[in-house]
């Protein structure tokens, strides 16, 4: 593929907002986990159950979803990207629950590092932004207060999101520089663009 000039500048615009809007939702993240515990009654633990179980179930899927409405003859090829990302970083998350065998906060069950909530959700993100990046403060919005819902729940510490998110976020990004995906790669086709880990002359 040619790289005209206007092409390089978008590509390196491209990372840039996205790392700004990583950047942003973190710290966001970090100052929201100094919050105490809501109450059982009251509406941030409400909001923070539904962010937790039902919003997450339509986060997700409306970043596998939402592709196959919008992105035309792509949305296909798309779709299975951002279902790739998200399936080899859990696939990766499973893997290192059972490795580390850390015990949960509000139970004795041995799973709670790395989040799997903010691995899925931060790899969706991702992946969405990459494909689309004047919306990527929306997705890692999004991603972030899922993550902080874990935390504000007890169902996670602090490390254990952030551990997710980082997997989440590195998965996503090999996946989308990787030509043909990773675990999906017999289903995904090539694309035209380049995503993820590309680095233009301008970055150098």
């Amino acid at each position: 593929m040619i790289y005209t000039p206007a092409l390089i500048k978008r590509s390196a615009s491209g990372p840039r907002r996205t790392a700004l809007a990583t950047g942003l939702c973190f710290v966001f993240s970090w100052s929201a986990f100094s919050v105490p515990a809501a109450r059982a009654d009251s509406p941030a633990r409400r909001a923070s159950n539904f962010a937790s179980d039902s919003g997450n179930i339509l986060y997700l899927a409306a970043a596998v979803g939402l592709p196959l409405l919008s992105d035309g003859s792509n949305g296909r090829n798309h779709a299975l990207r951002v279902a790739d990302s998200i399936g080899t970083s859990v696939i990766l998350s499973e893997g290192l629950k059972n490795l580390f065998h850390e015990k949960r906060p509000d139970s004795n069950a041995h799973d709670s590092f790395p989040s799997g909530h903010a691995t899925a959700a931060f790899a969706a993100a991702t992946a969405e932004s990459s494909l689309h990046p004047k919306q990527a403060p929306y997705w890692y919005l999004g991603a972030t207060l899922i993550s902080y819902s874990r935390v504000r729940l007890h169902r996670h510490y602090e490390r254990d999101v952030a551990a997710g998110a980082l997997i989440g976020y590195g998965t996503a990004r090999l996946e989308m520089s990787a030509p043909r995906g990773l675990i999906l790669s017999p289903v995904i086709e090539p694309d035209s663009r380049r995503y993820g880990l590309q680095v233009s002359s301008s970055w150098r």
